[in-house]
């Protein structure tokens, strides 16, 4: 395997632990349940997509053919990421959670909750 190769797969695979290692760190840090749904979703799916390409490339490198178990992981979580962020927020709103006072948005939230 060349080194030029080992390099880049070696780099999204440390760039996606990054990406995740800052999710999860962003999720024990926001200070309300709508801010911590931000993190996970926007930089750990950055960080598996990093990790997943990665794997694809070397398993792909390794076997001689494209492997398709990596892409369709990814693809998967790209599908359903924002569709699960989206329930949990609507839950969040149906049970009336508190946010924080710096939180953005809240004039959305309140009408959303007066409306149901």
């Amino acid at each position: 395997m060349p080194f030029w190769f080992e390099l880049i797969v070696s780099l999204l695979l440390l760039g996606g632990g990054t990406f995740i290692l800052l999710g999860s760190l962003g999720l024990v840090r926001m200070p309300d349940f709508y801010t911590r749904m931000h993190a996970p979703t926007k930089a750990t799916t950055l960080g598996m997509w990093g990790l997943l390409i990665g794997a694809l490339l070397l398993s792909s490198w390794n076997s001689g053919v494209l492997s398709m178990n990596q892409l369709l992981i990814a693809v998967f979580l790209l599908l359903t990421t924002p569709v699960s962020t989206h329930m949990l927020a609507k839950s969040a709103l149906h049970h009336r959670l508190e946010w924080e006072e710096n939180t953005q948005g809240q004039e959305h939230a309140k009408r959303f909750m007066d409306d149901h």
